[in-house]
């Protein structure tokens, strides 16, 4: 069983629901999931973790139980300085003016950019299985866009991926996370279903999309404006990354983040993608390590 001793909770972050669990007790956690996922993606690490640690662990803006705003057309409800913003008034909620931060894939673009934003809350950062989005965006090339075609075919004006993913979102979920490199063993068989109910919910497909949608648009003009003013990450940064994934293949990720970041260290793990189900027991040692570093 995950998430024992846990207890749900919804907030309201200026108008928009954020649903997450809490437990544990310790210095204050924030675990923020990837896409197509939800908060379920730590279920092999939460008991561990809520043993050193107070753990929030929240669906980001737009999936799983959380809100689903409209949008509009520079995509801003869905902007990566939006969907920080809505963490940061969780975390405030719960009495946390500062926290640790572990996120993966998109929940990691959210983190990046709360580091930045919001450098006073921000204590210790690890964030796993990503380069820097325009990093990515401004090197593609034909083997990262074959690997990663969903983030070409999610930003697509509305409503063409919403009707092609819409008619048969288990497909999606099934496909897009079992064509990696592990297949769908690593997926908990509750963990996957929920992951496929998430999707199926009214306006969620909409909404995925327009979290890549933000991510090719405004939140590249957010990051530019970063390097243009020599802002990065404050914080001391922890980086991993699956040494059977994309970025491994594609990217030089400790290179890539120290260059938007003063405090950069990370390694590759014996996995793909999805590493807090791949590898939850490396995770977690990880987790220890680096973030009881900082403890008094």
């Amino acid at each position: 069983m995950s998430f024992r001793d846990y207890e749900p909770f919804a907030i309201d972050a200026a108008g928009v629901r954020i649903a997450g669990v809490k437990g544990g007790d310790g210095p204050p956690l924030l675990l923020l999931h990837g896409h197509p996922q939800t908060h379920e993606i730590w279920h092999a690490c939460a008991d561990v973790l809520a043993r050193r640690f107070t753990v929030i662990a929240t669906d980001l803006r737009g999936y799983g139980a959380s809100s689903k705003p409209e949008s509009d057309e520079r995509h801003t409800p869905y902007s990566k300085r939006a969907m920080a913003a809505d963490q940061i008034a969780v975390m405030r909620h719960f009495g946390f003016g500062r926290f640790l931060v572990c996120a993966h894939d998109r929940g990691a673009r959210v983190a990046h950019r709360m580091a930045v934003d919001f450098p006073d809350a921000v204590d210790r950062l690890m964030l796993l299985d990503i380069a820097p989005t325009l990093a990515m965006y401004e090197a593609t090339n034909r083997e990262f866009a074959t690997a990663y075609f969903h983030w070409f075919l999610l930003i697509q004006p509305s409503p063409l991926p919403e009707l092609l993913i819409g008619g048969n979102p288990n497909a999606y979920i099934d496909r897009v996370m079992g064509n990696r490199h592990a297949g769908l063993a690593p997926f908990a068989p509750h963990a996957l279903q929920a992951y496929r109910d998430a999707l199926a919910q009214p306006g969620a497909v909409f909404a995925m999309c327009e979290d890549y949608r933000a991510s090719a648009s405004i939140d590249l003009e957010h990051d530019r404006a970063d390097l243009e003013r020599g802002q990065r990450i404050a914080c001391p940064l922890r980086v991993l990354w699956g040494e059977n994934g994309v970025i491994e293949r594609c990217f030089d990720a400790l290179a890539e983040w120290r260059r938007v970041a003063r405090d950069v260290s990370g390694r590759a793990l014996p996995c793909g993608h999805y590493i807090p189900e791949e590898e939850p027991q490396m995770l977690i040692e990880e987790i220890l390590a680096f973030f009881e570093a900082s403890a008094p």
